[in-house]
């Protein structure tokens, strides 16, 4: 028994080592097809990576060139800047100042002009009622007396009228045409 369990055996670990044997041989062409799509693809891989360094690597200088220039202007630029910055500072707090100024002074005028306006109407009205006294005055004063006057003269053209036209009736004989009227 123990020669033919040996020969089982050995028949099992052959059949092993074979099974063993086709499984690494499949995986050996597995991996010659997928070395040669590595390889490929490393290929393509360097030719746009050789192609991206040779864009890139420009754009980067000059980038980097670029960068030193906005550098260097904005340390030339600075004092410029901010003495630009404190002049309008100064510019704007001088504006502040003159504006409030110039708000006092117009508020100052304003209220003057309007005391001024104030005494004026109140002058034309003073005037105005004065105006009307006089006049009122006057009209008492002259036109009483002027109407007085025309009352008398008036009463006297009258009786002046009365007294010729009663001659004249007489010396015609009857009432003239104008008592018919």
């Amino acid at each position: 028994m123990d020669s033919t369990l040996i020969t089982w055996f050995i028949a099992a670990t052959m059949a092993a080592v074979v099974l063993q044997m086709v499984i690494l041989f499949g995986m050996f062409l597995i991996m010659r097809k997928l070395a040669g799509r590595v390889e490929t693809l490393a290929g393509k891989v360097e030719d746009t990576t050789g192609m991206l360094q040779a864009r890139v690597l420009p754009m980067l200088e000059s980038a980097k060139a670029t960068e030193q220039q906005i550098k260097e202007f904005i340390e030339t630029a600075r004092p410029k800047i901010e003495t630009m910055v404190e002049n309008i500072t100064q510019v704007s707090s001088t504006a502040r100042k003159n504006v409030e100024r110039f708000d006092v002074t117009l508020n100052d005028a304003m209220d003057r002009m309007r005391l001024q306006i104030i005494r004026s109407d109140e002058m034309v009205t003073r005037t105005m009622d004065r105006i009307e006294e006089t006049s009122e005055r006057m009209q008492h004063t002259v036109m009483s007396p002027v109407r007085h006057v025309s009352g008398i003269v008036q009463a006297i053209s009258t009786g002046f009228g009365a007294y010729f036209n009663q001659q004249k009736r007489r010396r015609n004989g009857g009432p003239s045409e104008e008592m018919f009227i």
